[in-house]
């Protein structure tokens, strides 16, 4: 992947590829599968400035899976890989 950093509060993902089965056991095919809110995270911006001028840090690291908003942030290819650019506002949560 080239070199892509974020900047700001700003955080790239790689979305996580949806289920091709279900639980029972029932083959999806492409157009049924939903784009799953799970992704990992390929890099992280610096934090936001406050209003004073101080750095705030982002809560999340390089590699965590992490659940984000659905209509979140703004789709890019880099290299050929399909990546997210979004704010740390749009992460809902850490998958643990």
């Amino acid at each position: 992947m080239a070199n892509v950093e974020p900047l700001d509060d700003r955080i790239i993902i790689k979305q996580i590829d949806a289920e091709d089965t279900t639980a029972g056991g029932i083959v999806l095919p492409d157009s049924a599968k939903e784009k799953p809110q799970q992704a990992e995270i390929v890099a992280v911006g610096n934090g936001r400035l406050s209003d004073e001028g101080n750095r705030i840090p982002v809560q999340v690291n390089v590699g965590d899976v992490v659940i984000f908003g659905k209509y979140s942030g703004d789709e890019i290819k880099v290299s050929g890989d399909d990546l997210k650019i979004i704010r740390e506002s749009d992460i809902l949560a850490i998958v643990e």
